[in-house]
């Protein structure tokens, strides 16, 4: 067979590596965490839980779950003028731009950063995932004149997070549901951020290299940025019925309706999705407000009906993200935030039984010209 035969474009289908982290069994509509449904662990685990499944391989136990969140505590705070960085930048740096370039500048500070052995690189990747936080939240803060607010030790992961955006601490349902998105944000497989770490991750690169990578291809907008396009499509549209319109609008233009449609989840609904659907209805009720439940339920049955499109996570993220009070320039921050677990989990395998990624092309330029 020659390599001509065997392009596919935009790898789609091609097997790039082997992975015992996770795997999307659309068959069974099942997203695999180390053999745990993604779905059954955000109903009754929390991100903490994600953390140990994804970085030790396993379920932690009360106390061990009670030690990683210790450890995040213990490494939350950022270095001395860290955050100093944020007010040389121009304040329209767009938020990804700005996570980049904190985790680069966090590389330095880091005392295992040329150790690629399993027990710095876990040890690397429990300091990213407590400063990340800081860095989204204190980014965005500076950046739009405000002050950066310290960690408060006493609130958990995923309440000091909404804490840290919002100054405000949040209730039970809030912080229970912003843990939901962090967890169903913490893992998918092998998209192109994930493969991005790996490919650079393979060069024996660090886990924080593989990470800024990974926040540069998460920018993409066919990549990150959905939940955002989402949120702003629902309050342009202002009203159930002014939604409505707009889609069929959308539709008869034959233009691109954000959060509908996945490269894997091709004829059904991403079961993250229905989750945030869920979440949405809890918060809808709680705030006494169902008028973006209302728009998304309206535009899930007339994407069903006209295009046969089913919504992804984003869909529901996007307004489950606004009720919890977070700035929309922030959502894909926040889904990267979550996303380090994962990434870190893939950068460690690939560091354990690497291979450098080096494929080849389907040349279709000209031969034998001669000078």
């Amino acid at each position: 067979m020659t390599i001509q035969n065997k392009y596919k474009p935009g790898l789609e289908g091609v097997i790039a590596a082997e992975t015992a982290i996770s795997y999307l069994d659309t068959e069974a509509e099942e997203i695999v965490i180390r053999g745990y449904d993604l779905i059954e662990l955000a109903d009754k685990k929390i991100y903490l839980d994600l953390i140990g499944v994804l970085l030790d391989g396993k379920l932690p136990s009360e106390e061990e779950r009670m030690a990683i969140a210790a450890e995040l505590k213990q490494h939350n705070e950022l270095p001395p003028g860290f955050l100093d960085v944020y007010k040389i930048m121009p304040s329209k740096t767009n938020l990804m731009d700005a996570l980049r370039s904190g985790i680069s500048v966090l590389a330095g500070y880091d005392p295992d950063i040329e150790d690629r052995s399993i027990t710095a690189n876990r040890n690397k990747a429990m300091r990213l995932l407590a400063k990340i936080p800081n860095i989204v939240a204190g980014s965005y803060r500076i950046m739009n004149g405000k002050e950066p607010i310290n960690p408060d030790k006493e609130l958990s992961y995923s309440a000091n997070f909404l804490y840290l955006i919002t100054g405000r601490k949040p209730g039970y349902l809030e912080e229970d549901i912003f843990d939901q998105l962090l967890t169903v944000y913490s893992e998918h497989e092998m998209p192109n951020s994930t493969f991005t770490a790996r490919v650079i991750a393979s060069t024996h690169s660090d886990i924080y290299g593989a990470l800024t990578g990974a926040v540069a291809s998460l920018k993409g907008h066919l990549h990150g940025g959905a939940n955002e396009a989402v949120m702003r499509m629902l309050l342009d549209a202002e009203s159930p019925e002014g939604f409505r319109k707009m889609l069929y609008d959308k539709l008869a233009g034959k233009e691109r309706v954000m959060g509908f449609g996945h490269r894997v989840y091709m004829d059904k609904m991403d079961p993250r999705a229905s989750l945030m659907k869920t979440a949405l209805k809890k918060l809808s009720t709680e705030k006494g407000d169902h008028s973006l439940l209302e728009m998304c339920e309206i535009g899930e049955e007339i994407m069903k009906e006209e295009k046969g499109l089913y919504p992804n996570l984003d869909y529901y993220a996007a307004p489950v993200y606004y009720l919890l009070g977070i700035p929309i320039d922030l959502y894909t921050p926040i889904f990267f935030a979550a996303r380090t677990a994962g990434l870190c989990a893939h950068v460690i395998e690939q560091h354990a039984n690497n291979r450098l990624f080096r494929p080849r092309v389907n040349y279709t330029g000209p031969r034998h010209l001669h000078p």
